[in-house]
């Protein structure tokens, strides 16, 4: 019965691939890939008749039927190199991968195919059957790398291309290893996997042929990585590994006696555990890396990897771990390792130690600026291997290295950080994980990266810098509007002083001088809390506000100087919400900028409008103007001002500031030598709010003409 059943199984597999052939060699042989597939797909259709006339006539012999196996193995290997066969023109896999692969695969087949016919023709029996079976299980393994590395690599939106072919060929050589590494452990190739094998592949046909139709046209391109490499290193050593685990449990469990089973789950668990404690050593990554960049590449780095990986590191915005730490940790990882420091240039001019990662040293150590390995570093931007140093001072110019860096034990390579043409600092690397021989790619590499480096650590100090800068101009611009308003209590003080010895025995001069010496007092202490409290909202002191009696009583006050102040009011009341102190020290400030820029026998006007919900005040005077280049670029900056030394050019700034936060704003129209009109536009509390009668915003005084 199970004759019957492999007989039809290889029959099957024989007759399907004859189709296929025939498929292939009749429409589509343009491609290297069609044409190994055409090879594959013979070579696989005359391995299966083998085995039907064996079934059915004893023929051929073992020999034969084991050649012919080894001959399918190889022409379906050879169609995976033939689809790498474009990437190796294009320079994406080096010419040393290639002959190291393809050296592998022929090695192995011509090993075995050799051992054969000494076996056959000489009678030697080099090879018994477990050495045989291995190597059947090798070659799945090898088969089962390539396309492992072809997926992997493959584009994401080219992989339709090879999808295909690429799940038949490892069905193929997954149920080899498996069916093999059955008959390793149990002694003999188990029937049901020997008579279901010719079907599994006879029903893997359509996925060739579909493949073959559909991408007959499409190139198959591909890159081919170091990471790629490694983790199919590391599946083939898993494989292996596993392998030798499943022998070596096997004879455990044979000679162990009534201890066998216990000593086949300690057996295991062991060295499952020995393996797991492999595969996540960084120790033992970091020696397969540098095995595989030195025996598979004509480069050591993958630049994209690492450009990508540096991008990753330094453009996270966060500081954890801070960018100093993360500097040291990119250029160690270039060579293999995980510890080093960083020194960086301060305010001396000397080199300070900023951070440090996985090394015993002082926290506070200092690199002067004179110090020798700094010349030395100025005049070329060398790399010191401390390990040559060491063992050749004189190439290195006898330099003298820091007590710092000379007397830490793991030190390995001294870097110099150059921003342009200036040492900005100085990193140190620790020792690497594995050996690595540095050439010039090395250094290339570490110089790029410590360059781009340099330069995202001076942006960061810059950065802070600036941010230190602007604290500062914060605290000078409070203290600018504090001293703003300490000068202007301090003309009012000063006035009064002056006129104390000739008006004291006046009743009405001291009434004015307690009102005057009540308005400080308040100001002062309105200061004071505003100081205390910066962060306090404004809006919470404001209150309803008639303006027309504001601005009446600014005007009888400030009538005391010369020109006068002109109301032109209206008894109508227009009540607008704002702090009372505020809105009067604004508009105080707007008539007594007015006052100065006028001549004694000038002419002030205030006028008040009613239009559409606000309240505008216009302020007039014929005074000295303002050319439109000054109001448009300075008027209302801070530290701004007509007035030369004596201004402090805030005023006007904190003037149209407050008036912007009641929800209004300040325009002004001026001319020089004919005078300037300054409009204030507050709005009205709502429920109080009147449509104009006879007044809108379009009537806007004009300068009147200066009277010289």
């Amino acid at each position: 019965m199970l004759s019957d059943f492999s007989l039809i199984s290889h029959a099957a597999a024989a007759i399907m691939f004859a189709l296929l052939s025939v498929l292939v060699a009749t429409r589509y042989l343009r491609r290297d890939v069609d044409r190994a597939l055409f090879l594959s797909a013979l070579v696989t259709t005359i391995w299966a008749s083998a085995l039907v006339t064996q079934t059915l006539w004893d023929f051929p012999g073992f020999f034969i039927r084991y050649f012919l196996e080894l001959l399918r193995d190889a022409s379906w290997i050879t169609l995976l190199f033939a689809m790498l066969r474009d990437s190796f023109r294009q320079g994406n896999i080096t010419g040393r991968l290639k002959r190291v692969l393809g050296t592998s695969a022929v090695a192995l087949l011509v090993l075995l195919v050799t051992f054969g016919l000494l076996e056959y023709f000489a009678g030697l029996s080099v090879l018994d059957g477990k050495t045989k079976v291995l190597g059947q299980i090798a070659l799945s393994l090898l088969a089962l790398s390539l396309v492992e590395q072809i997926w992997r690599n493959h584009p994401g939106f080219g992989r339709s291309s090879l999808k295909y072919i690429c799940i038949g060929i490892a069905t193929i050589f997954a149920f080899d290893f498996f069916m093999y590494a059955d008959a390793l452990l149990f002694g003999e190739i188990a029937d049901s996997f020997w008579n279901a094998r010719g079907l599994v592949n006879a029903l893997l046909v359509p996925l060739f042929a579909v493949n073959v139709i559909n991408t007959r046209k499409q190139p198959v391109d591909f890159q081919l990585s170091r990471s790629a490499v490694f983790h199919a290193g590391t599946l083939v050593f898993a494989g292996g590994y596993l392998l030798f685990l499943s022998i070596g449990g096997y004879y455990v469990r044979a000679l162990g006696g009534d201890w066998g089973e216990a000593l086949q789950v300690l057996f295991l668990t062991i060295s499952l555990t020995f393996l797991v404690t492999l595969l996540v050593s960084r120790r033992i990554r970091a020696k397969l890396m540098v095995l595989i960049s030195q025996n598979f590449f004509d480069y050591k780095y993958d630049y994209r990897e690492e450009w990508l990986k540096m991008t990753r590191e330094l453009s996270d915005l966060s500081q954890e771990p801070p960018l100093p730490q993360r500097v040291i940790r990119i250029l160690a990882a270039l060579v293999e390792s995980n510890a080093g420091a960083l020194w960086l240039k301060n305010d001396q001019n000397s080199y300070s130690l900023n951070s440090s990662i996985n090394l015993t040293m002082p926290k506070y150590t200092m690199i002067d600026e004179d110090a020798e390995l700094v010349r030395f570093f100025r005049d070329r931007e060398w790399i010191i291997n401390l390990h040559e140093y060491r063992n050749d001072p004189v190439s290195y110019n006898l330099v003298e290295i820091p007590d710092a860096i000379s007397q830490t034990p793991d030190a390995w390579l001294i870097i110099p950080l150059f921003l342009d043409n200036e040492l900005y600092g100085i990193a140190m690397v620790g020792n690497p994980y594995a050996r690595v021989e540095l050439n010039w790619e090395n250094f290339d590499l570490i110089k790029v990266v410590a360059r781009q480096a340099c330069n995202l650590l001076a942006q960061a100090d810059a950065q802070n810098r600036l941010s230190r800068a602007m604290q500062f101009e914060a605290v000078s611009k409070a203290s600018a509007f504090m001293v703003h308003d300490l000068k202007t209590v301090i003309a009012q003080l000063s006035l009064l002083v002056k006129n104390a010895p000739k008006h004291r025995n006046n009743p009405a001069f001291i009434d004015d001088m307690i009102n005057t010496t009540e308005h400080a007092v308040r100001k002062m202490s309105n200061l004071v809390d505003h100081i205390r409290k910066p962060s306090r909202d404004d809006t919470d002191t404001c209150t309803p506000i008639d303006l027309a009696a504001m601005v009446a009583q600014l005007v009888e006050h400030y009538g005391r100087q010369q020109p006068p102040p002109q109301f032109e009011g209206t008894a109508e009341s227009m009540v607008v919400k704002a702090d009372a102190e505020q809105l009067r020290s604004v508009l105080g400030h707007l008539i007594q900028n007015a006052q100065d820029a006028t001549p004694a026998d000038g002419e002030i006007t205030l006028t008040i409008k009613n239009t559409r919900g606000s309240v505008v005040l216009f302020i007039q005077d014929t005074g000295s103007g303002m050319t439109e280049e000054f109001i448009s670029t300075q008027l209302f900056k801070p530290f701004e001002s007509t007035k030369g030394l004596t201004g402090m050019g805030i005023g006007a700034y904190q003037a149209r500031e407050y008036i912007q936060k009641l929800g209004g704003n300040i325009d002004v129209t001026s001319e020089p030598g004919v005078g300037s009109c300054f409009s204030v536009r507050i709005p009205l509390i709502a429920e109080l709010a009147k449509e104009p009668t006879n007044s809108s915003v379009s009537d806007t005084p004009q300068p009147k003409e200066g009277v010289n």
